[in-house]
């Protein structure tokens, strides 16, 4: 699949708004953007997720990863089909500002959704958008991240 065209029929736009509701309960105080994030499960269903720092950064955990461990905790990993996130600049009543521009999930989330994607069995749709109006692209896992590492990079039988 390649980037598809925001308003294009592939364009999940409930699913988007669903990361900017998301976004409002972003924990960001310490880099002051917000991302949401959700995610659409193969019987329509939808989980959400926001980004949470921590004051050592390194602790943080982006919305993406949080909506993806929620999905797993409740034993729907491998119905995800689709991902949306949206983030930027957070105001001061905290939430995002601007309209800004659509941002992508970082490399460790993109490993992540790929594990999710050996896992499930089928691609998992991305949409990145902006903070309010239309525009964004569509991406599938592999155009984000082409040569993920994979459990096949492990020697045989080293894997359980």
């Amino acid at each position: 699949m390649s980037e598809a065209a925001a308003t294009g029929d592939d364009w999940d736009a409930p699913l988007v708004e669903a990361a900017r509701a998301a976004m409002a309960h972003a924990h960001a105080p310490y880099s002051r953007f917000a991302v949401g994030a959700a995610l659409r499960l193969g019987d329509g269903g939808i989980v959400t997720g926001a980004n949470f720092e921590n004051v050592s950064l390194g602790l943080s955990l982006c919305a993406e990863t949080v909506a993806i461990a929620s999905a797993n905790a409740a034993g729907r990993l491998t119905q995800i089909v689709a991902l949306a996130v949206v983030g930027g600049p957070m105001g001061v009543a905290g939430t995002g500002t601007g309209s800004g521009v659509p941002i992508t999930p970082c490399g460790r989330c993109r490993q992540v959704l790929a594990e999710a994607v050996s896992l499930a069995g089928h691609d998992i749709r991305v949409y990145c958008a902006p903070l309010s109006g239309e525009g964004g692209a569509a991406y599938s896992v592999a155009e984000l991240l082409p040569h993920a590492f994979s459990g096949a990079d492990f020697p045989a039988g080293s894997q359980r």
